[in-house]
């Protein structure tokens, strides 16, 4: 029976609105799980010399360690990695991948641990032979650690980012009179959040006024849930221009911002 294989990954809100995500191939995750190899193969070769003096002393203690310290490092690598760095490690940033969740959900730690775990069983019997066929087979090139963890790989191809001093010049931000608070929703909102309320923002202008009106209220509901703002800040705004307020302080620097506000309020 044929396989209906797509490249692209769909997430449909509560709204009827799609968004998208391009997924990786098996060869494009090959490529960044060498560079994976590469670096934990630099770790374990830095442990086999640290481990000499002890190996001089007891041969036998040194090579029980050196055999748990290779378990450790070629799963925690991946998994310590993959949840700092939300879904990435440092081939998947080298190629631009990254970990999401299946349904377009945060990435939770369970996830994580579980499709690194899966690794070995991917791996068999050699050069993730299981793991390159459970990709080529599933519609969403899902290995089977991805599988079992709800999860896929998508790409971020480099693209010409849109100009947000157009699209958000001229709106006074009442965020950013709390840079602390800035501060902590740019650690705590994950990529693909981002990308997702930059999407919405571009794309206002296609939804009809009702699925625009529920739209932005989830959204904003969403983020005052990641970052509660004091309520100097967001009283008597829109919940579309608090979600603008929000995209405006994920991708606009400070000095950025500042010039922009400068060049506004100096007269012609």
């Amino acid at each position: 029976m044929p396989v209906d294989r797509t490249n692209t990954l769909r997430i449909r809100t509560p709204e009827g609105i799609v968004f998208s995500q391009l997924l990786a191939s098996p060869v494009t995750r090959m490529l960044a799980w060498s560079i994976d190899l590469a670096c934990i193969l630099v770790m374990i070769i830095l442990l086999s010399y640290g481990l000499m003096f002890l190996a001089w002393l007891s041969p036998d203690l040194a090579g029980a360690v050196q055999m748990i310290g290779y378990f450790v490092i070629s799963i925690g690598y991946g998994i310590l990695l993959e949840w700092v760095w939300r879904g990435q490690t440092i081939g998947k940033r080298v190629m631009r991948l990254r970990v999401v969740d299946a349904q377009g959900l945060r990435l939770q730690p369970s996830q994580v641990v579980i499709r690194n775990l899966l690794r070995f069983v991917d791996a068999l019997p050699f050069v993730y032979l299981v793991g390159g066929i459970a990709c080529l087979l599933s519609p969403r090139a899902q290995r089977l650690g991805d599988l079992a963890a709800n999860t896929v790989v998508v790409r971020f191809p480099k693209v010409n980012e849109p100009d947000l001093d157009q699209i958000l010049s001229g709106k006074f931000n009442s965020l950013r009179q709390h840079p602390h608070l800035v501060a902590r929703l740019r650690q705590r909102v994950s990529p693909a959040e981002a990308a997702l309320a930059l999407q919405a923002i571009l794309r206002r202008d296609a939804f009809t006024p009702e699925a625009r009106v529920e739209l932005f209220s989830r959204m904003a509901q969403h983020y005052s849930c990641i970052v509660n703002f004091p309520p100097d800040a967001t009283e008597g705004i829109t919940d579309e221009q608090y979600l603008r307020n929000i995209v405006d302080v994920l991708y606009r620097a400070q000095e950025k911002y500042a010039n922009s506000a400068t060049q506004h309020v100096l007269p012609a």
